[in-house]
């Protein structure tokens, strides 16, 4: 078990320094170098052709949605779109990797330089900084057998699957992020979620992390100051949670600051997230790049972006998320504070697509951000991860806007969407939940309470209106709150001879 320092202590006595390399899985419809399909969760070993499994004599053939896919990131990251790129052979054996090599770009990658301006839960800002990003082929997926966490050490035996083989990849580089301070893990995890925000507004990934669509290698080490030279760094392997990748880099910090303020050395090496732990367990000594003799592919031309090539594709760029979150603030009447809420939420997207559904944006902020939100951080889940669409929420708000519902039926509704018992009608349909609605019956309901509260009448006729929240909490006691409180309100001070 590693020793680790209290955070608050780590942070005060080191400078802790973080690079992040997050690899986005591309939805082309084929992949990078064959036409065999890009498919989530198909039988294994089904999605392949002879490139895809490194077969003697195939040859690669590039994708160029890749290319047009990797242009477009590389405009949304500030960067500069390099004229002539090229393709090398990365070289280690792995069973995953049917080559022995992997397809990828070091020397002269396709995306040079850039940033991502993130903003924290308080409205704190950070530029993250961007060294390169290339494009590179997927490796297959091995899942070992019969040990802790999937991991290889007491596997008792592994599997292969290369339907992932040969999949595009964009590997997005930074550089050292420095002067993060306490804030280390938020700034990454806001970081990857701006890359992921980015991805799906271009269109070029699902950016599902559970999928694999979005993994992150995590790198952090501790100096004495900022002043001082950057440490020993360990990399944690193929994260894909937001939340793994906070606790890698709290763990982490934690576990070298132990090290470092006894005289100890921290070794450079890979490491692997641990879910049970909340934190990294050992992996292997890390490799340099010239451990994997780099050269380049001999299949492969340069990839040439020319510069009117790059204008093209710039001008056809789609709203790219600050462009659109400015826009919804405006359009939702939001305070920056409101703003900053929805989006550290999660619920962007799910508002927007509720109110294209038909929901207000009153509405579907009120659902999403109360209940919904509530739901989600009880079973520890996204937002988008709850079992309830944006159809639901829009179904949802009509009800209540057309007075079927009442708030307290509509969240009871709610209750049952979630609980998978069907859409909102439906479970209305099943609970009965729909507001009494029959103007006769409510006002048989009111006579038969204010009869029994003669004295609550008396008050009401002098004048204290107030007075009839009595009357109507037995109303909506008698119609098991399916009546609505302020037709009940109007129908007691009618009867009363005020309204």
């Amino acid at each position: 078990m590693d020793e680790l320092m209290n955070y608050e202590e780590a942070v005060s006595r080191f400078d802790p320094v973080i690079g992040l390399e997050v690899h986005v899985e591309l939805s082309t419809q084929t992949k990078i170098f064959d036409a065999a399909p890009v498919v989530f969760g198909d039988e294994p070993n089904t999605d392949i052709q002879p490139v895809s499994v490194g077969l003697p004599g195939s040859l690669p053939v590039l994708n160029q949605a890749v290319v047009e896919y990797a242009i477009k990131l590389g405009l949304a990251l500030n960067s500069k779109i390099n004229p002539r790129s090229r393709f090398e052979r990365k070289n280690y054996f792995y069973p995953d990797l049917p080559k022995a090599y992997q397809i990828t770009q070091n020397a002269n990658p396709i995306i040079l330089g850039g940033y991502l301006d993130v903003e924290l839960e308080d409205g704190t800002p950070y530029r993250f900084p961007i060294e390169h990003a290339h494009m590179e082929e997927d490796a297959g997926k091995n899942t070992h057998v019969g040990a802790a966490d999937g991991r290889l050490a007491g596997a008792k035996y592994s599997l292969v699957d290369y339907n992932r083989a040969g999949v595009p990849l964009i590997e997005i580089v930074s550089d050292p992020a420095t002067g993060v301070g306490a804030n280390a893990p938020e700034i990454a995890g806001a970081y990857v979620r701006g890359i992921r925000d980015i991805v799906r507004a271009l269109g070029i990934s699902e950016g599902r992390m559970e999928r694999g669509n979005i993994r992150a290698d995590v790198n952090v080490s501790l100096r004495e100051s900022p002043d001082a030279p950057l440490g020993t760094r360990t990399e944690t392997k193929n994260v894909n949670s937001f939340r793994g990748i906070e606790n890698t880099i709290r763990y982490e910090i934690q576990r070298q600051a132990a090290i470092l303020a006894v005289g100890g050395e921290v070794q450079q090496e890979t490491r692997n997230y641990s879910e049970a732990i909340s934190g990294t367990l050992p992996g292997r000594v890390k490799s340099d790049a010239d451990d994997y003799r780099y050269f380049p592919d001999p299949d492969l031309v340069p990839v040439i972006c020319p510069p009117e090539m790059v204008e093209e594709i710039r001008a056809a760029m789609p709203e790219l998320p600050a462009a659109r979150r400015a826009r919804v603030q405006k359009e939702w009447e939001l305070s920056d504070e409101e703003l900053r809420d929805v989006v550290n939420a999660g619920a962007l997207d799910p508002i927007e697509d509720s109110i294209k559904a038909g929901a207000t944006p009153a509405g579907a902020r009120k659902w999403w951000m109360g209940q919904i939100a509530v739901y989600a951080k009880d079973n520890g889940i996204e937002l988008e991860e709850a079992p309830v669409t944006p159809e639901n929420v829009a179904e949802l708000d009509g009800l209540v806007a057309s007075g079927k519902l009442t708030d307290k039926l509509a969240r009871q509704a709610l209750d049952g969407v979630l609980a998978g018992e069907g859409t909102p009608s439906e479970v209305v349909k099943a609970r009965g939940l729909e507001v009494v609605s029959d103007t006769g019956e409510i006002e048989k309901i009111v006579d038969e309470a204010l009869a029994a509260q003669p004295e609550v009448l008396e008050k009401i006729k002098a004048g204290k209106v107030k007075a009839a929240g009595a009357i109507v909490g037995a109303v909506m006691k008698a119609t098991r709150g399916k009546a609505d409180a302020a037709q009940v309100n109007k129908i007691i001070l009618e009867r009363a001879g005020v309204a």
